[in-house]
């Protein structure tokens, strides 16, 4: 079967089968995200996912890696689960890792051997959008899972064998909020050591609730110059033990890259000389400083 349009999936996902196990997402209202909007949630039938699996075999037998879609395959319970990765698994006889977006109420709602059982069928990593360490930002923009959820789900994750992908908007908390924000991220991330931190930057896209609310003056976008500033603040402020981390997505101003905290300095030296106009930022973005 086709893959049911729009879909997203992280960019290191780039050259994995790409599995529809849900269409949509079970939240689908948190104000900053376009992604889903009029695609309705739904799990595709056993048939369909049994079809997809196999054509992407038929495509490509030894792919090693998996990436469950859409937003929320982990929506699924474990009996509903566990067939489909086994599935994966009789018909790509190479693949080592399955990957998937994951909600915090989707790990905190499971027992610690139910997240083991989907370890133990290739489940590797997931990825979380914590998107704030506040929860006053949290809640202004209706993310479902709260701070606290989505830090018990990553140390439950990591318990059970799974690698944890971190994500953070910067510029989430807006104008008013942006000093909240960056202290709060800060220390959820910090509490959280994930394994991948990605940070991206927030975008208005015309049709979401933020989008209206920054018409309308109830929301203050950051310029580049201060999204740069919180980036700055945010990695000053982590303390993480062995973390890969990226700003590399379409939407960040400087693509960074590098491990923390091996490569903290190096990457604050890059962010101080962009906010000192030393280094070039994408051409793109120049006109909006």
């Amino acid at each position: 079967m086709p893959i049911i349009e729009p879909s997203i999936r992280p960019p290191a996902e780039a050259n994995s089968f790409l599995l529809q196990v849900t269409t949509g997402c079970s939240s689908n209202i948190c104000t900053f995200c376009g992604a889903y909007k009029g695609k309705p949630f739904r799990v595709k039938s056993v048939e369909e996912i049994d079809q997809d699996i196999k054509m992407g075999a038929a495509l490509s037998p030894l792919t090693r890696r998996a990436f469950l879609m859409d937003g929320d395959a982990l929506a699924l319970d474990n009996q509903r689960l566990i067939p489909v990765l086994q599935k994966i698994k009789v018909f790509f006889p190479k693949m080592s890792r399955i990957a998937s977006y994951a909600n915090g109420y989707n790990i905190v709602n499971r027992s610690q051997a139910e997240l083991m059982e989907l370890s133990a069928n290739r489940l590797k990593l997931i990825y979380m959008g914590l998107e704030s360490g506040s929860q006053s930002v949290l809640d202004a923009c209706k993310k479902r899972s709260t701070r606290d959820e989505m830090i018990e789900a990553i140390s439950k994750a990591k318990e059970a064998g799974l690698k944890t992908s971190v994500m953070v908007l910067i510029g989430l908390g807006g104008k008013k909020n942006s000093l909240r924000h960056v202290k709060e991220t800060v220390q959820a991330l910090n509490w959280m050591q994930p394994h991948y931190l990605s940070f991206l930057s927030v975008i208005l896209i015309p049709g979401t609730e933020l989008y209206e609310e920054a018409q309308r003056g109830d929301f203050e976008e950051l310029s580049p110059l201060e999204l740069l500033q919180e980036t700055y603040d945010m990695i000053s402020g982590l303390e993480l033990k062995a973390t890969v981390f990226r700003s590399d997505h379409a939407s960040n101003f400087l693509p960074l890259e590098g491990r923390l905290p091996a490569d903290k300095d190096r990457l604050l030296a890059m962010l101080d000389s962009a906010l000192q106009g030393k280094i070039l930022m994408r051409p793109e973005y120049l006109r909006g400083l």
